[in-house]
This record gives structure tokens, sequence and C-alpha cells, in this order.
């Protein structure tokens, strides 16, 4: 049974950076803090797990490269590994508290080179179970020399106790054939888990609420430079003379009708609450449909090739 409405709860609050198992235990915490304040679904931001990469856009294109390789293996010694349970105590906290998680992390491949590292957004079901693992399917600018291309594997919606949900990562949401994959598979909860922030960004939220008819929930990055942990490599060098925020965070939960219901959270670390009624994500499709009624499928066609992209095939 769908259960309606449902408290959705984002979390933005920095990671400790490079540091998987302490970002996890705050993840856990946060979980534990957003189901005692009655949410039955937790968002966190792009890359929580071990946080977003930020020192990309201070390093020179070329240069610093023993430095970039420093911090590129804590970064890989800290990602998580989906073959394995790396995710383990995230998992057992969603199943104790019946909530589901979607949470963004660098994932390790764990089956093949085991060396590149995808931008990954994971669901977890309310018992603990992964329901889907999307992997950013074009990383951005200097992104690219941190993470690999994802496939569409992952580009789905699936069932969980509320409703239909799926997501993208950061400007994923700029790709109008990826947002209309899920508008296809009747998206109802729209996750877009990003780095970005600002007006323009808000946005797209309100617009890819009203084009999709769903609820939107943008989970934020908020990192201020006093988060940087003291023991990061070079942390002087790299963010010397930088604004104490280095990302306002700016997470927002959207209606259909692409009315801001919570948010935007801006320069502040906190739990963004919204108590929504999945259902209106149907009706409001009475009007627009851009994969239903509204569409022109005589006219267009969209592919989508979801198997999976392996580097090998063994027979």
């Amino acid at each position: 049974m769908i259960r309606q409405p449902v408290k959705v709860a984002v979390v933005q609050r920095p990671p400790v950076l490079l540091d998987r198992d302490s970002t996890m235990k705050a993840a856990v915490e946060a979980v534990h803090e957003a189901a005692d304040a009655g949410a039955g679904l937790v968002v966190f931001p792009e890359t929580y797990i071990p946080g977003y990469p930020v020192w990309i856009w201070s390093l020179r294109p070329g240069g610093d490269f023993g430095l970039s390789q420093g911090i590129h293996a804590q970064l890989l010694a800290n990602s998580i590994d989906l073959s394995t349970d790396d995710l383990a105590s995230l998992q057992q906290v969603a199943a104790e508290r019946s909530v589901v998680v979607v949470c963004g992390v660098h994932e390790r491949e764990g089956s093949f080179s085991r060396a590149t590292i995808y931008n990954t957004l994971v669901t977890i079901d309310a018992d603990g179970t992964i329901l889907n693992r999307h992997r950013k399917l074009v990383p951005t600018n200097p992104e690219r020399m941190v993470w690999g291309q994802g496939d569409a594997s992952g580009l789905r919606v699936v069932d969980t106790p509320f409703g239909r949900l799926g997501g993208l990562i950061c400007w994923e949401n700029y790709m109008p054939l990826a947002r209309y994959t899920l508008y296809a598979e009747g998206i109802q909860i729209y996750i877009a888990s990003t780095w970005d922030s600002g007006d323009a960004w808000l946005a797209s939220m309100r617009h890819i609420a009203s084009e999709g008819r769903c609820w939107v929930i943008g989970s934020g990055c908020a990192l201020a430079t006093r988060d940087i942990p003291e023991s990061f490599p070079s942390r002087e060098m790299l963010f010397e003379g930088q604004d104490d925020w280095l990302n306002p965070g700016d997470s927002v939960i959207v209606a259909p009708t692409g009315h801001v219901v919570a948010g935007p959270l801006h320069q502040e670390y906190g739990i963004l609450y919204a108590d929504i009624d999945v259902a209106t994500a149907s009706t409001e499709h009475r009007t627009l449909d851009v994969a239903g009624h509204y569409g022109r499928p005589d006219i267009f066609s969209l592919t989508v090739d979801r198997s999976p992209q392996l580097p090998i095939h063994i027979q």
C-alpha cells in the first residue's frame, strides 16, 4: 500500500572530506534524526560519501600532478565498493528505521579494474536492500579527471513504499533526454542531487517539476572553508583567499505545480523537511503529460540502451 502523505528530509550538512567512515557515521546519525522527526524518505547530496571533490576547481590544469595524485589516492581508498559491505551501516539504519535513503557516493568499481571511481546515486529501500545504482552519465569539466562515465543501467524509476522514485545527478538534470526517460517511466518523486546552486539552478528545479509534473527534491552540497580538514593536503594553497562558503547548498523541495514548498536552505546547515502528497504528481498530469497525452510518439522517438557497458565479456 502506498503511504500518503510522506515526510521528506533533505540533509544539508558537510561531510568529513576524504573520510568515509566518519562521513558514514554522520549519515547514520542524520537518518536517525530525520526518522525521529517522522521522515519516510531521507536524501543526501551528490557524492556525500566521502564528499564532493571541491579541490578540482582549484588545481591547475596540467599542473599540480603530484598533489592531484596524492589526493586521488586518498579518495580511492575512501570510496564505496558496492560489491562489498561498504554501505552496510547505511543499509542497516534504513531497515531499522523503515525509511528509504537516497545517497550520493564515490563508487569504486569492484568487479573489473577496481581502480575507476564513479559518481553514483544509490537508492536504499526501507528494508535495507539496494533498489538502484545510477552512475553519472557525463562528469563536468575537471570532474572528468575524477570519475568515469556511467551507463544507463541505473537510469530508471523504482517503486518505493510511497511512490515511484528516480534521480539524476547535477548537470544531468540539464539533459532533456535523460529527464524524459524518467518522465516516461511515471516518476512521481524526482531526486536532483547536485553541487550546483544559485538562481539558475533553483529555476531549473521549478521547471523540471512543472515539466514532469512530479515532486522535485533538490539536494545541495553546503560546504565552507572551515569544513575542510586541517589534514587535507596543501589545504592553505588550494583554498587560500576563497570565500568562507565554497557552496551555499540551496536545497529545495518543489511541488508538481512548480511552487517551492520548502527551502531553499541557503548558507546554513540542517535538515529540510516537507510533507508531500505523492498522488498529486499523477493528478497534475491531467493538463500536461509530456510522455503521455501531450507527447507525439508518431513524430518523436527515444531509444535508451540499458545494457551494462562491460569492459570484457568472458565466454
